[in-house]
């Protein structure tokens, strides 16, 4: 199993390559990099110039507001400083982030997206292969790539394309045209995974007359652990308070229907528009915690992950502990999963 890890969306630039080098030595495939407050590229780049074996992913990229011409470029040149270890995460985002954030134009998210992705390849197979450049979409066209603005080929041109879903429509998309699928946190809970995710891909992949197996699945899921129980009790309620919020956003309300708990995330829509943050935490009830967070101490969370995850996916995200004093107790686990 792939065991990725993660990292404090708020990391600013220059602590990201101490952490993508701890991450290496405590022998995670690999790491992935979100982007909120800073520029996922930017802080991939300083990933893999201080790494030489860990994967580095972006979890994810905003796409629309890039064009796929200046994505491809950007992917291209970390592909070969990286001998091939840089796998490039693509979402969506929402409407309002779009539009008012970044002032880009909205459309239909998933054809946008299978257009995005399809047009990154074909600008790829001109540079790999000298393949013309005729690349027209509904949004977008591409039939212009002088030699002098051609990087040319590299060594390895296989970038591994990720899609980050969180609704059936883009999970069937990942199935259609992307090597992975990494699941929103509200959409890794073995039950939706199962009942959901799979199905789902399937659609994808067979819509396309891909293999089975085509698109890897990885669940970026919660884990509460810690070098006792005390800590994993301690990390469980900072999930609860964490998971109030979350859930508090409708679009994430239908993986809560799988689990039976559909009221509390209406219940928590509504703490939020009345302003009662402080009262979310308490609307998390423990059952539902025990459905959505693995927990254990680090010598017994592989066997819980396992159980978990075994037969659903190809790889899970692993926090990386708060204390250095307990990466050895981390390391431990993540071999166990690895192995």
């Amino acid at each position: 199993m792939d065991v990725f890890a993660t990292m404090d969306q708020r990391m600013p630039l220059a602590g990201i390559s101490a952490h993508a080098q701890r991450a290496e030595r405590l022998g995670y495939t690999g790491l992935h990099v979100p982007e909120a407050v800073h520029d996922g590229l930017l802080m991939s780049l300083r990933a893999l110039e201080h790494t030489t074996t860990l994967r580095v992913a972006t979890s994810v990229l905003l796409a629309f507001p890039r064009s796929p011409m200046t994505t491809a470029y950007a992917a291209w040149d970390l592909a070969a400083l990286s001998g091939g270890r840089f796998e490039l995460g693509l979402g969506s985002q929402v409407r309002g982030n779009v539009e008012g954030r970044f002032g880009v134009a909205w459309s239909a998210p998933v054809p946008r997206m299978r257009e995005y992705v399809r047009a990154l390849r074909a600008i790829w197979a001109c540079w790999q292969d000298g393949t013309p450049l005729d690349f027209a979409s509904e949004q977008y066209r591409f039939a212009r790539m002088q030699p002098f603005f051609d990087p040319g080929p590299i060594e390895h041109p296989a970038i591994r394309i990720a899609i980050g879903a969180v609704g059936p429509a883009m999970t069937r998309l990942a199935g259609e045209v992307a090597d992975a699928l990494v699941t929103h946190p509200t959409q890794a809970s073995p039950r939706v995974l199962r009942e959901r995710a799979q199905p789902q891909l399937a659609e994808g992949l067979q819509r396309a007359g891909r293999a089975t197996g085509a698109c890897a699945i990885v669940a970026g899921g919660f884990v509460a652990t810690g070098r006792d129980a005390a800590a994993v009790a301690a990390e469980r309620e900072r999930i609860r308070e964490y998971l109030g919020f979350l859930y508090s956003t409708p679009q994430y309300g239908p993986a809560l229907e799988v689990h039976g708990f559909g009221e509390v995330g209406r219940h928590l829509h509504q703490l939020a528009r009345e302003g009662h943050w402080g009262e979310m935490c308490a609307a998390i009830p423990d059952a539902l915690l025990d459905a959505l967070v693995a927990a254990a101490p680090f010598a017994e969370i592989a066997d819980v992950l396992r159980a978990w995850f075994g037969d659903l996916c190809t790889g899970i995200t692993f926090p990386v502990p708060t204390d250095p004093a307990d990466d050895a107790l981390a390391a431990a686990a993540i071999a166990q999963l690895r192995g």
